[in-house]
């Protein structure tokens, strides 16, 4: 199987520092900073943000694979994973991951699409990996 890195720099206390995550790739780069992460400043992003991405793309993958492999051919899938990071007695943690997918799919009645929708939040590798998180919800609306 593949291999990926990415890597985080930061530089100075927790509330006046600042650090810049990348991917092994080079196709990302992004500064965060204690405001871009626990507040409401978008001038940079934050861990949370990351983990959105990559779930929404695991997960837009992921259904794709199930329904080719079954023989129906998206045309588009998009997703949105909007995170909740909240607070426990051991400090911040992600409470809660809200996906929002809609997609076109020629050909597929919407009972199939649905459980082709739940199948791929349980299986794609980023939700497996955060199975720790209290609650992953998903809306999946078919287009068409």
């Amino acid at each position: 199987m593949t291999v990926r890195q990415s890597t985080a720099t930061w530089k100075g206390t927790l509330k006046e520092g600042n650090g810049l995550m990348k991917s092994g790739s080079g196709h990302f780069a992004g500064p965060f900073t204690f405001a871009s992460r626990f507040e409401e400043d978008e001038k940079g992003t934050n861990p949370e943000e990351m983990i959105g991405a990559a779930h929404a793309g695991c997960y837009s993958m992921f259904l794709s694979a199930l329904l080719s492999n079954n023989g129906f051919n998206p045309t588009q899938i998009e997703t949105t994973a909007t995170v909740h990071l909240g607070r426990d007695d051991s400090g911040p943690l992600i409470t809660k991951i809200e996906l929002v997918m809609e997609a076109a799919v020629p050909g597929l009645e919407e009972e199939a699409f649905l459980d082709f929708a739940q199948k791929a939040k349980a299986g794609c590798p980023i939700s497996r990996a955060l199975a720790a998180v209290p609650e992953i919800t998903l809306q999946a609306t078919l287009l068409g």
